[in-house]
């Protein structure tokens, strides 16, 4: 598994704790919430270091990533676009939702795929006010990495 919860093989779903107990629905499939969402989007090299972040914390959501790898989009509660404003990052209303019945997820937003699916993530969405703590954690890290080469 790489440490950015993209999963290579393995029993466990990406970023999905040891010990963790998810709900299973009928088929042996994990329950995935169905619910409205927004979406945070930020370049790919920050993205990462907050998906680290927020793993060791327990609290990574499902996470998409685009086609080229260019960006990152967490998914965060529906009316979190109302009020986003952190520099260098964008949040949108995807008008889809973060899960489907059945357990069968398909990303809200065409073009892209599952870097954390929502089986393997620690919450149905990325807690806000987290995100934004752990976006600026992982700027301040790229800068300190970035002042030392």
């Amino acid at each position: 598994m790489w440490e950015t919860g993209v999963s290579r093989g393995g029993n466990r779903p990406a970023g999905q704790a040891q010990g963790r107990r998810k709900q299973v629905v009928p088929g042996g499939m994990a329950a995935v919430p169905v619910q409205p969402c927004d979406l945070v989007t930020v370049p790919a090299r920050q993205g990462l270091e907050a998906v680290d972040i927020l793993r060791l914390r327990d609290g990574v959501g499902p996470v998409l990533h685009d086609g080229a790898c260019d960006t990152l989009g967490f998914l965060v509660p529906a009316g979190t676009a109302d009020g986003w404003d952190v520099p260098g990052s964008a949040c949108t209303q995807t008008y889809g939702r973060a899960g489907a019945p059945g357990g069968v997820a398909e990303p809200p937003v065409t073009g892209t795929g599952w870097l954390v699916p929502p089986e393997g993530a620690g919450a149905a969405a990325t807690d806000p006010a987290v995100l934004r703590a752990a976006l600026g954690e992982a700027a301040r890290t790229i800068e300190a990495v970035d002042r030392c080469q």
